[in-house]
Formats: structure tokens, sequence, C-alpha cells
């Protein structure tokens, strides 16, 4: 990157202040735990936690009136990428206090209460989206909340809740008032903030944890909802318009995603580097072998490409600009990068990359995730496309 380059010109001396010290925060505190407790499946630990709030990351993206640090998404990402480093799991929990979703639900009052709390990691959240038969058509949620003389009441099932057990609270997306017509699925979908004990569940609400291949550090859960008896201030927003709340957090949640592909992709670069460097065969470093040399030079080269469309789109929603179709073009470039690039790593390590003795299959498990959530990869090309073409007549 040349000295007056655009990324350069993004990349402030506050902002790399912030990079390089959620890097060192990242080798020294995260990576060792993540290297102890994943390939065992254990979860992030509360000192751990209680060190990220430290940190201000819980607050980085909440406005300094609440205790937040009132910075932007480029700032947010920049650090989300440096966790990811190390485990992908503690970039992600850094979200459950940033996501401006909650934020923007909650009337003034409720912002005051509870947001000094999530700064100090002390209120923390999970996201009940999606459901058994509905993953990337959101707006075909089915889980429905029912108004009574008491409240809501909340009947059915939601599916890939991670965190639901340890969160503070859960922000569920549920259907209110009469079935919509067809073309209008989005409309009559209701937020509601269900507070719960850390560790439990709510009244009227059973969790099944789902077995997974990765994204360990915390646990991801199957929810019913049998009867739950919510109070009628539970209902954040306005009734019936969540939808709107959710599509506004979606290029925030994507650009998320882009940082934490690259950070998996970055740590993988690394540790690969390392091992050629050090392992010999036929008397030499495999350093010195060409074709290595050249898979080294294009994992470099496609995560510096990743990294600079994901400061191009941050600056871009930080500025207040639209950017669906960016925000979809960095989350799609960045997760499929991350997968070949970690699987190239591997490669490199050979069978010690196959073995839990070596982060590298770490972030190859995790980075296949990244094509996903938060959006499939296919649901992002066709985002792009219909941006291109326009959407089809059918």
């Amino acid at each position: 990157m040349t000295e007056n380059s655009e990324g350069d010109r993004l990349l402030t001396e506050e902002r790399r202040m912030i990079r390089d010290t959620a890097r060192e925060f990242t080798l020294n505190e995260v990576l060792p735990v993540a290297n102890r407790l994943d390939p065992v499946q254990g979860e992030i630990p509360m000192e751990l936690r209680q060190k990220l709030a430290d940190m201000g990351y819980f607050g980085i993206r909440v406005p300094e009136e609440y205790g937040g640090s009132g910075l932007g998404v480029f700032e947010y990402c920049l650090v989300a990428e440096q966790l990811a480093r190390g485990w992908m799991s503690v970039a992600s929990i850094i979200a459950r206090g940033n996501g401006t979703m909650t934020l923007d639900l909650l009337d003034p009052e409720r912002r005051a209460r509870l947001m000094p709390r999530v700064v100090r990691g002390e209120y923390l959240g999970a996201m009940s989206l999606s459901e058994p038969d509905t993953g990337s058509d959101l707006a075909s949620i089915s889980c429905r909340a029912e108004r009574d003389a008491e409240g809501w009441r909340i009947t059915g099932n939601k599916y890939w809740c991670t965190f639901a057990d340890g969160a503070d609270y859960i922000l569920l997306f549920a259907r209110t008032g009469a079935p919509p017509a067809p073309d209008k699925r989005h409309l009559g979908i209701s937020a509601f903030l269900i507070d719960k004990p850390r560790g439990g569940f709510p009244p009227g609400v059973q969790g099944a944890e789902i077995p997974k291949i990765g994204y360990f550090g915390w646990k991801t859960f199957e929810l019913a909802f049998d009867g739950c008896r919510l109070p009628a201030d539970a209902l954040i927003g306005t009734e019936g318009k969540a939808f709107y709340a959710l599509a506004r957090a979606l290029d925030e949640a994507r650009a998320h995603t882009a940082a934490r592909s690259i950070g998996l992709a970055q740590g993988a670069l690394e540790d690969a580097l390392a091992y050629a460097q050090e392992r010999q065969q036929f008397g030499r470093p495999i350093a010195e072998f060409q074709d290595l040399r050249f898979k080294l030079a294009r994992m470099a080269t496609d995560i510096e490409a990743a990294r600079q469309l994901l400061y191009y789109v941050c600056e871009r929603i930080d500025s207040g600009e639209r950017c669906d179709k960016e925000a979809s073009m960095v989350k799609y470039f960045a997760s499929e990068m991350a997968e070949r690039v970690t699987s190239d790593a591997l490669q490199i390590l050979g069978g010690a990359g196959y073995t839990k003795l070596h982060a590298v299959e770490r972030y190859w498990r995790d980075a296949r995730l990244t094509k996903i959530f938060e959006g499939t990869s296919e649901i992002q090309l066709r985002i792009i496309s219909d941006h291109l073409l326009g959407k089809p007549a059918s």
C-alpha cells in the first residue's frame, strides 16, 4: 500500500492505535484462551468477558452519553478483525453489546437505563430471528405474539439462537396481527425484549442445544416458546414495523462478518508463514519451494483486497450512505476468501494442520460459517445482481 493510497488515508493515526491495541490484546489475552478451550469446546470465560468490557469493546458503537466510545463501524470492524484473529466467537460476542438495532428500538428512558449496563458487559443480548423453516427469508417468520389482558403471549419455535443461555436478554422477532398478503410478509413483525436470568431461559421457554462443528466458545440453541408470557412493555419499537430495523442493521452486520472473515484469514496466513519457515523437507525450509511461496503470496493479496474493500464500505456506512450492495459485496468476497485462505493454510501445514495441535483448523472451521450466517453467499449474490440487473420479473 502506497503512502497516498485511499486505505492509508482512511486508516488514521487514531484508528491505527485502536487496531494495534486490539491486536496486542488478542495475542496476549484471547489467543491463549482460544487455543486452550476451543479444542475441548469450552466456553468464553467470564474473566475474558470482563476484560473485553474493561477495554470498552462492548461499547464501541454506543454513544458517549451512555458511557460508550461513540465510534463508527470502521473502528468496530478494526477491533472485530483483530479479535477474530484469536477466536471468532470473541469477535462475535462484542456484537451483543454493539448491536445498534436494540439501541434504535429502545425508547429514550430505557436507553438511558440499559445502555450503560451494556457498555459494562452487564446486559448482553441474544438475537432470536431464524426459525426451523425460516432462514434467509426472515419476512416469513411464523412465531406469534398475541396480545392479551396481561401483555403478550408468545408461541412458536426459533432456531440458531447463539448465546441464548448466557445472555441477559433475548431480542425476539415475532409476528403480530393478522397474516399479511404474500407481497406484504415483512409487515406485522414486531420486536420484543425478553429479560432473563444469565445461565437460564425465561419462563415458558425451553432450549435445546444444537450440535455444531465449530463456532465454539458459546452454545447455540433451538428455542421453544410455549405460551411464554411477557409484559405489555416487552414490545420495543413500533408494532409490526420491526423488519425495517432489521433491514437497517444488515449493512453493519455484514461488514462485521467481513471483518471476522478477514481476521480468521489473517490468523491462518500468519500461522502458515511461521510454519513454512520452520518446517524442513528435503534439506531446506518448505518456504523456499516456489509453489508454496506463490500460494502464500496469493493468500496475502486476497486478504488485503478484502480489507481495503471493507475499509471503503465502513467509511460509506459511517457517512450515512445506504450501501446494501457494497455491504453484500464485502461480506461475500471476504467470507469466500476466508474459506479459501484458511484451507490453503491448512494444506501448507499438511498433516499437522489437520490436528487440534494447531489453530489453523479452528480458523478453517469457523471461516466456513461466515459464508452462511448474516445471509448466505447466495443471498449476497442475489442482492448484488438485483442492483445490477433489477429484480427478476418472476
